[in-house]
Formats: C-alpha cells, structure tokens, sequence
C-alpha cells in the first residue's frame, strides 16, 4: 500500500509554485468537444481526474496527446456519445460531459458519476438546466439518457452551483438563441471556463457575477489556453506553512481568488503579503484561533479549504468555529486528526477546534481529496512520523505533492506503507 511518510516538527521556507487547477482544467477539457478542430490547453496538470477526462474524450473518438502540462485534444470527429460506468465512476466532475457532449453530437448516454464520498450531492440542478434548454432526459438503471435540440432560453438556479453552471454554459454555446443563466455560481474556475469557450469562438459573458449571457449557435474552432493556477492548493500550501512554522512564498495564484482564507491565516497570527500574482506568508509562533468560519459559495469561504486550515489551526492556542454549509460529509478527516492529538468536537455541520501544545504523528488514512491534504498540513506540524495512506484521493488534486513540500524543507516520502519503521529522507525534486 502507497504511503506518504513524514517526519514532522521541522519549519518550511522557500517558492513554491502551483500547479493548473483541477477544477478548471476538467470543464474546459470538456468544452473541448464542443469545436471540430483541435484544442491545445496549457498548465493543464496530470492529475488523476485529469486522466480519467482524457479517457473519456479518447472514448468518444477524440484524439488525445499529452506532454508534460500540455494537452491536444483533436475533436474533428467524435464518434460517440456514450461514457461507460466504469470511466463515469472515476470522478465526480465527469457529469460536466453531459452538457458537451449533448451539445455536440445531440445525445448523450451516462450513467451517474462517482468521486469523493462527501455526503449528497444531487445533480438535479444539472439536469433541470438541460431540461430547460430543450434537452429530454430519461434516468434508468442508473444511467441518463438524453436528446433533443437545444435553443437558448432563461436558466434560473434555485442555488449557486458550480458543476451546473458550468454545465449549462457548455450545452447552452451549442443551443441557438440567446440563453441567460440567473444566480449563476461566481467561482473562478468558471471565469476560466469562459476564457476558453471564447476562445473557441462563442460568445460568452458575465462569468464571475450572478448572470451568464450566452449567444449559442455560433461556430466554433478549436482554441489555445492556459488554465489558472490552483487557488486550493495555494491554500493548501499556505496552511502547510502556517502550521509548520516558517515563510513561504506561493506563486502562480491571483491573492484576490484566496483573500477569505488569507485573512483568516493572519487573524489567526501569521504575516501574509499579497502581490501581484503570489502570496507570501511567515509564522514563527502559535496559531491562535479565529473568527467563525462559515463555508459558502465564492466569494465566500471555500469548503475545499476547510479542511487543510482546520489541520492548522489544531496546534496552538484558542479556539475556532467552524461551519460547514456546502458538504455534509466534509469533517471525515475529524478522526484521524484527533489520532495525532488534536481537540475537535463535531456536532452535525458545526466543528470546534481547539487548540493543543503538540501534536504527535500517527498512522491516519484520507478518506477523501481534501481531508487527506489536512491529514499532510497536520503531519507537517507534528512531532515525530506519520505514514498517510489513502493516497488516490490525494493524486486526484495533487501533483508532486511530496515533492513540492520536500522542496520547502519537508521531510516527506511516497513509499509503502511497510517502510513505516524505516529512516525518511528529505525529497527534492
């Protein structure tokens, strides 16, 4: 079994940049099908999620390269509008090819997508939006199966939701007419994915507020593009360093997209600096506790986030609130960090964190993406060796993770889990 093994108590300092962002690279490598020409998509990370995406759109007779952070996706000829369960089950984002695919080739035939146990997580706003723009969807067995001509038409969503959106905005550049998304999620990501269907040649506009405009219908070519940086593992990489102890500098990340959880590290006692396209930040001391931290739609606090600043937060003085409002399911990491000493009560979506002297390493499992990214910061902070196993979630967001800390000063190895009782060593990459 894959492990990540760390020995921890030791400060990080040093650059690091991150990587593409997951959840901008998988919707636009959706949109991808939507033009017959080829797409070349830049800062596009291998990530796991990633190489189930380009499976999907190998299946559907696209062809597909990828070297390095570079991908070519060849879309003149799809040939299919089937995804079979077994790429469907891969991930959770790979209900984003419903809306392209009906877009494209006028049907589509998925079944129910899989990814992170993270509580419910209905894609009814998904469904409703195709249903809106024209789209007949029959749910059998498992499985959707949908067609029909889409036109534009008025899409209002009963909540912001990131996936739906996206979603909508890819069936709705194929549907003739004028089609305006009403609380239209704001989140970065799909600013992104608005970059890159202009660039294909749409007509999009209003990404980043609460109403998208699309004029569909138009004529597409293949596109070239750069995916935004990940603002969750800057994150990530903030709360390592906040926890830790040390300076670090982030770069790669616009400070704008990551203010919420910024503001709560230097609250929290740490000295952040934001520049242009980089954030530093500096902790020498413990941590104190926070304000109440309300997870929410951007530009609120990002429930991605919660978990590694939780990890944080366990080791120092004072107490934190946290609320979660997005996930049911997102404190399954609660039980390994108490393994490592931590002091967190768990009442339905409340969680309080209070703070403790030490913690001490531990063998913990991730149970999910971001709860194993806390189980990384809190190891990081702790004294003495923690093997973290679980490490497919993790490889779903994370590229080179171990390497990237290893760079900052982290004693961190990826090994097997039976290497537990064995000296670690200091990765470089």
């Amino acid at each position: 079994m894959s492990a990540l093994i760390v020995e921890g108590g030791r400060p990080l300092s040093g650059t690091v940049r991150v990587h593409g962002a997951k959840n901008s690279a998988l919707p636009i490598l959706a949109a991808a099908i939507l033009a017959p020409g080829t797409s070349v998509i830049h800062n596009c990370p291998p990530l796991s999620d990633v190489t189930a995406s380009l499976e999907i759109l190998r299946h559907l007779g696209c062809r597909v390269t990828q070297e390095g952070t570079t991908v070519t996706v060849d879309a003149t000829a799809p040939v299919r509008w089937d995804v079979p369960h077994a790429l469907m089950r891969e991930m959770r984002s790979s209900v984003i090819f419903l809306g392209a695919i009906l877009g494209r080739m006028g049907e589509a035939d998925l079944s129910f997508p899989g990814g992170c146990e993270l509580g419910p997580r209905p894609i009814d706003l998904h469904l409703k939006a195709i249903r809106t723009l024209g789209g007949e969807i029959e749910e059998r067995g498992g499985r959707l199966y949908c067609r029909g001509a889409l036109k534009g038409r008025e899409v209002i969503f009963a909540r912001p939701s990131v996936g739906a959106t996206e979603n909508a905005m890819l069936a709705a550049v194929a549907a003739p007419g004028t089609t305006i998304l009403c609380n239209a999620a704001r989140e970065p990501e799909i600013v992104d994915l608005q970059g890159f269907l202009t660039a294909m040649g749409a007509s999009v506009r209003g990404a980043g507020t609460s109403m998208v405009v699309i004029e569909g219908g138009r004529p597409l070519h293949g596109g070239e593009y750069t995916v935004m940086g990940d603002r969750i593992v800057a994150c990530t990489y903030l709360a390592a360093a906040a926890a830790a102890g040390g300076e670090v500098t982030v770069t790669g990340v616009d400070p704008r997209h990551i203010s919420t959880v910024t503001s709560v590290l230097a609250e929290a006692g740490c000295r952040v600096v934001s520049q242009r396209d980089a954030v530093c930040l500096s902790s020498d001391a413990p941590l104190f506790g926070s304000r109440p931290i309300h997870t929410a739609p951007y530009p609120g606090f990002p429930t991605d986030a919660q978990p590694p600043l939780m990890a944080a937060l366990c080791k120092g003085k004072g107490t934190t609130l946290f609320v979660e409002n997005i996930f049911e399911s997102r404190y399954r990491h609660v039980d390994e960090l108490a393994r490592m000493g931590a002091d967190i009560r768990v009442e339905g979506r409340v969680a309080v964190v209070c703070g403790v002297p030490e913690l001490h390493g531990a063998a913990v499992e991730a149970a999910d993406l971001r709860g194993g990214a806390a189980l990384v910061v809190a190891a990081l902070a702790a004294e003495g060796r923690s093997v973290i196993t679980g490490l497919k979630h993790l490889d779903r967001g994370y590229w080179h993770l171990e390497e990237a800390l290893g760079e900052l000063g982290a004693q961190i190895t990826r090994g097997g889990a039976e290497e537990e009782s064995e000296p670690s060593a200091s990765v470089g990459r």
